[in-house]
């Protein structure tokens, strides 16, 4: 569902921000009654308590919201989202004490705090509202909230409702809301068209495996996005334990995170060509399904010995990444939710990714900060490229020994691409609930790419 900023009007009840460390100066511009009733609150500014003041008629005419202190700040983000959710049902304004980057960051977890994912249950009751604040880019604004809200949504819909035909569904539905052209190669049409190992992965399900090619735009340079799409992921024959299946819905958290992400640079008409790539399936178990110990033959022509069924993801991705490859993109980016050894490096919050190139890093890091979608950069480090080698093929899905997780996978994608290439191992869940942030599927590293292409692609 689009989250929107209510329309402009007079009646909007102001709202000021404000800084614990400016307390008395910030009060002190206000209205006597108002810095009054703000000293009888014991309002101090804290981070996330908020003072209503009403008139003689017990009317609302005035928000006080406070805004802590820095270091308070610096744990965490969105807090103006916690403010919005303890605010009666009304329409407000921003008036003082946010600007620039801090006054976008505001709007957008607002915008944010609204999200609720419904689609099983009784609609949430819908609360306080926001006109965009001046100074802001409300368009742009509501448009990344609205691509923010399609990855969760696709990350939260249980796997029985979210398989590889309804992400096919969800993609061919963005592709017509931005009139993009959309090609889906499925089941044993995959081997025909030289995509082994994407239907190899998903020939065991019942669900039909494919590959989704998107496009859209037709001057600029060319960015290609490739996402995870496995809908749910037992393991395969290297069956998971029943603990490490419970989230197993959100393994196309990647495909997810690029379909917003491709809605946020459509919506917004930025000046390049887009391709989407999403190799989508099911790793299920039946007679069918690959063994460990197998040699598969990529579409790169490279062979790959399966020491691990559970290490499914990359197996498709290469297959998805020697595609992009081949109309020659100015930049690649793969996102997926791809190891475990990437949460206990970074913890769920921080998206590790991977470059060569330190002015990609640069820009993406310098992104992250401004638009509070923290990252960390993470080696291609060349001298565990030897741990992907096998000896009985040219590599191997899952090194032994448990060493460096996240980096040989990283390790192992980047055989397959010679465009310029950067990947992000995100997790895509919030595991508790944060300001803006409901406990759930949640986008990672996409907005901070989003803010970052102008310069990652000279735009």
């Amino acid at each position: 569902m689009p989250l929107a900023f209510a329309a402009a009007t007079d009646a909007a009840i102001p709202l000021h921000v404000i800084d614990a460390d400016d307390l008395e100066a910030a009060l002190a511009k206000l209205p006597d009654a108002a810095q009054a009733w703000a000293k009888a609150q014991d309002f101090t500014g804290a981070l996330g308590q908020v003072v209503t003041v009403a008139n003689d008629a017990g009317q609302i005419v005035m928000g006080l919201i406070g805004y802590g202190t820095a270091a308070k700040r610096a744990r965490g983000r969105f807090h103006i989202a916690t403010a919005a959710s303890k605010l009666p049902k009304a329409v407000y304004k921003l008036e003082t004490g946010l600007s620039g980057q801090a006054l976008e960051e505001a709007a957008l977890a607002w915008l944010l705090a609204g999200y609720s994912f419904d689609k099983y249950r009784k609609p949430a009751k819908a609360g306080a509202e926001l006109v965009a604040p001046d100074g802001v880019n409300a368009h742009r604004i509501e448009t990344i909230a609205t691509g923010e809200a399609l990855t969760r949504d696709l990350i939260n819909t249980p796997a029985s409702d979210m398989g590889p035909d309804e992400l096919e569904d969800a993609a061919r539905a963005l592709a017509s809301e931005h009139e993009a052209a959309i090609n889906v190669i499925t089941g044993d049409d995959l081997m025909t068209s030289n995509f082994p190992m994407v239907h190899t992965v998903g020939r065991a399900s019942t669900r039909a495996p494919r590959l989704l090619d998107l496009r859209w735009g037709d001057a600029g340079p060319q960015l290609t996005l490739v996402g995870k799409g496995v809908c749910f992921d037992t393991g395969g024959l290297n069956i998971k334990p029943g603990g490490s299946m419970g989230l197993m819905k959100k393994d196309m958290g990647g495909a997810a995170t690029v379909l917003g992400l491709a809605h946020m640079i459509m919506g917004l008409g930025l000046p390049l060509r887009l391709r989407v790539l999403i190799p989508a399936v099911e790793n299920s178990i039946d007679g069918n399904a690959f063994r460990p110990q197998d040699i598969l033959t990529s579409r790169k022509g490279l062979t790959v010995e399966i020491n691990n069924t559970d290490a499914e993801g990359r197996l498709v991705l290469a297959d998805a990444l020697t595609l992009s490859d081949e109309d020659d993109p100015d930049l690649v980016i793969s996102m997926a939710t791809l190891t475990g050894a990437a949460r206990v490096a970074v913890g769920p919050d921080l998206s590790p990714f991977y470059t060569d190139d330190d002015d990609h890093a640069d820009a993406i890091a310098q992104a992250a900060h401004k638009v509070a979608d923290p990252v960390w950069r993470m080696p291609f480090h060349t001298p565990y490229e030897a741990m992907i080698e096998p000896g009985i093929a040219d590599l191997d899905n899952a090194p032994k020994g448990g060493f460096a997780g996240s980096i040989t996978a990283a390790l192992f994608l980047r055989r397959f691409v010679e465009s310029p290439y950067m990947h992000f191992d995100i997790y895509g869940w919030q595991p508790t609930t944060a300001p803006a942030r409901p406990k759930g599927g949640v986008g990672m590293g996409a907005r901070a790419i989003f803010d970052a292409l102008p310069r990652l692609l000279n735009l």
